[in-house]
């Protein structure tokens, strides 16, 4: 029965989206996974599309998918750019990874219009400036 399936939380593991500049000192927008535990995250899988609409019209993009292999306790790593063209949609991720034999899947979703300068605060993790999906 459905109630009888466990739904292992997510915990410690979250996206954030960071200003960095190029080489020719250009904005460069990135999203970065998280990982906050004191274990690694295995079999790591980041599906991302975006989705809304623009002057009344329907817009979606492709959905992209990511394997991330490992990734180290207490570390990050880089998803993918994301062009700031794309910031009036809802920007998803599904993210999927693996602990033992426990599968732990979450969505993070980025609604239009939250990836910018006034949500911008510093990173740690990063050690730079960027919008951490809370």
């Amino acid at each position: 029965m459905k109630k009888d399936i466990e739904i292992p939380q997510v915990k410690n593991v979250t996206l954030a989206v960071v200003r960095e500049k190029s080489i020719l000192n250009q904005d460069e927008w990135k999203v970065y996974l998280i990982n906050n535990n004191p274990f690694p995250i295995e079999n790591t899988l980041v599906a991302s599309t975006g989705y809304g609409e623009k002057e009344g019209e329907q817009q979606r993009t492709s959905t992209l998918r990511h394997f991330l292999e490992t990734v180290p306790a207490n570390s990050t790593t880089m998803v993918e750019p994301i062009d700031s063209k794309l910031f009036h949609l809802n920007n998803e991720y599904w993210v999927s990874y693996y602990v033992g034999n426990q599968i732990y899947d979450r969505r993070y979703v980025f609604v239009p219009e939250t990836i910018c300068e006034e949500n911008l605060t510093f990173i740690k993790e990063l050690e730079m400036e960027g919008v951490l999906h809370s």
